[in-house]
């Protein structure tokens, strides 16, 4: 109970802390990148081309950063450049596709957002192919 109360922190319980941001927003957005990927001809008729590079450029970056950025920031290698795609990707999400929207259809991205933004800043941990090779 006094550690709940407690505004000390160990290097171990920071470290745990980022593997696990990682690994679940790594995870839940590799959930979102999967389908496009596996069905790519059929999402790229539908799919919306926010910056005027066309659909196939669009959904291709968009599986990019979602998809393969997301394994990387699950892995946790090459995590802090990882997460510039995924950063770009829902600040388009949420500024473009989304920018006549209520919050409650934009709230996810921002949790996305949000989420990346901080292990941008406090980096992969120790608990991470970066951490195990010394990036």
């Amino acid at each position: 109970m006094s550690k709940l109360l407690s505004s000390r922190f160990s290097n171990g319980a920071v470290h745990l802390s980022q593997l696990i941001l990682r690994v679940v927003f790594g995870g839940f957005i590799m959930t979102h990148g999967w389908p496009k990927l596996a069905n790519f001809s059929e999402y790229v008729k539908q799919f919306p081309d926010p910056i005027g590079l066309g659909q196939n450029v669009a959904l291709g970056l968009t599986i990019f950063a979602e998809f393969f950025c997301g394994a990387l920031v699950t892995m946790g290698l090459l995590t802090r450049w990882a997460t510039i795609p995924l950063i770009i990707c829902m600040l388009v999400i949420i500024f473009v596709i989304h920018a006549a929207d209520p919050l409650g259809k934009k709230e996810t991205a921002y949790m996305f957002l949000f989420a990346f933004t901080a292990i941008l800043i406090t980096g992969p941990g120790k608990y991470s192919l970066d951490g195990v090779i010394g990036k």
